[in-house]
């Protein structure tokens, strides 16, 4: 056995588990893979140091590496208007959620990801973040209040478009004379 064999029970225990993090944080299964295999990878030189309590540490490292991994895509990123063939075989409740966590910043992301979906208290997901408490209340607030008014907006265009095309000629929300 190697000298890292608590590292490999810990790896093998937690791997769907650090895969679903990443995966809600990215967005896709194969950035989500690269992204735990890239934290692991940083993880392994402090596993000394870490192994006795190495979730809050492995998480904290997934969460930034996600950021920065982010920070350093976005000016490279190439639109096309080919869209691949294949689809994953997701519901559409995965893949509304997935569009909504998007549309945040990777921060909010990461806070609502670390809170909600791995259920970490509101201190866990600061030590995790490096943040304090109150940052980490603020963007669960301001991004629950983003994913509200997003959801809230797509409800009113539907509403808006079921009343355009019952009332031709007439523009939603324009008052009739009498």
């Amino acid at each position: 056995m190697t000298g890292y064999a608590d590292f490999e029970q810990f790896v093998s225990a937690r791997r769907y588990a650090l895969l679903r993090t990443a995966y809600l944080l990215t967005g896709d299964h194969h950035d989500a893979e690269d992204l735990v295999q890239s934290a692991l990878i940083k993880v392994v030189p402090k596993w000394a140091r870490i192994k006795d309590r190495p979730e809050p540490y492995v998480r904290r490292v997934l969460a930034r590496e996600s950021v920065n991994r982010w920070r350093g895509r976005r000016w490279r990123e190439v639109t096309t208007d080919v869209v691949p063939d294949a689809m994953h075989h997701d519901s559409t409740d995965r893949i509304a959620l997935l569009e909504d966590l998007s549309r945040l910043s990777p921060r909010q992301r990461a806070v609502l990801v670390l809170r909600y979906f791995d259920d970490l208290t509101e201190a866990d997901t600061a030590a995790a973040l490096g943040i304090s408490v109150g940052t980490v209340k603020s963007h669960s607030r301001d991004a629950l209040a983003r994913l509200r008014d997003q959801q809230s907006g797509e409800e009113r265009s539907a509403g808006d478009d079921l009343r355009a095309s019952a009332r031709p000629g007439i523009e939603p929300g324009a008052r009739s004379s009498p």
